[in-house]
């Protein structure tokens, strides 16, 4: 009775250190709650306004940022899934609206290469919500935000852009048509520029308005021009598998990769 006692205590003790191991060696996503999460070395998660943001500031000197399409077959990547697996980027988020076809909707600009033309004219929707902008990087990688208009007046080479709409903060000021903290909520991501010239990007990880979405860029992370790339469909990857979202097809990709 004594040895058996003796082996049981002996076998609990060893089925728990090996449960303890398996459990440290789970990976950790999302640990308790939406805003816990593992990222990647240049993001971080954020409360600001009673809402979890993850947020992911760039110097383009430490890593390369690249706008992609389509994948080395010459086929659209379908979704940001497919294109982790493939690609297993720094980090990586939907770049812009698309088409049924997932074709760009504006101005798409890839190695140089442009894809798609520069729209200017009036529409239906977020995109044609004036000013809308452009999200680009210069041949050198540093990025850039700026209102269509203004990219419209320029004649200087740019390696990638993509164009999508509305501009959320325009030279330090937000939206002059968004409302304070208005009805229409999503999920949201979208791009700015701070001081530094470092892209941020940033992803809600409940929903937001656009008045929320906006001051975010500029009042915390300090960006005076900041551009949305979409709603509902918003997703965010680390190097492996999905963070944020990820369950709707993506049209341009906008991934960051170590240098």
């Amino acid at each position: 009775m004594i040895v058996t006692r003796k082996v049981y205590v002996w076998l609990a003790a060893l089925i728990g250190a090996l449960v303890m191991v398996i459990f440290v060696m789970l990976p950790n996503k999302q640990a308790t709650g939406p805003h816990v999460l593992t990222l990647p070395e240049p993001c971080q998660s954020v409360t600001f306004e009673e809402a979890n943001f993850i947020f992911c500031v760039v110097d383009p000197v430490k890593y390369r940022i690249e706008l992609q399409l389509k994948d080395s077959t010459g086929q659209t990547w379908q979704d940001l899934k497919t294109f982790v697996a493939a690609m297993h980027p720094v980090f990586s988020m939907n770049a812009g609206m698309y088409h049924q076809d997932l074709s760009p909707v504006g101005l798409y600009i890839e190695n140089g290469q442009k894809f798609t033309p520069l729209l200017t004219g009036a529409g239906d929707g977020n995109f044609f919500m004036k000013p809308n902008g452009v999200f680009g990087l210069w041949p050198d990688g540093t990025p850039f935000v700026t209102a269509t208009d203004t990219y419209a007046r320029s004649t200087l080479p740019v390696a990638f852009a993509t164009q999508s709409g509305p501009m959320l903060v325009i030279d330090g000021e937000i939206h002059p048509q968004f409302e304070p903290d208005g009805s229409s909520r999503y999920i949201r991501n979208g791009v700015g520029v701070d001081d530094q010239r470092r892209a941020v990007f940033v992803i809600s990880q409940q929903i937001v308005s656009f008045g929320k979405f906006a001051r975010l860029f500029r009042d915390l992370l300090q960006c005076k021009n900041a551009l949305y790339f979409d709603g509902v469909i918003s997703a965010f990857s680390d190097d492996d598998s999905i963070v944020q979202g990820g369950n709707f097809p993506v049209g341009p990709i906008v991934a960051v990769f170590e240098r």
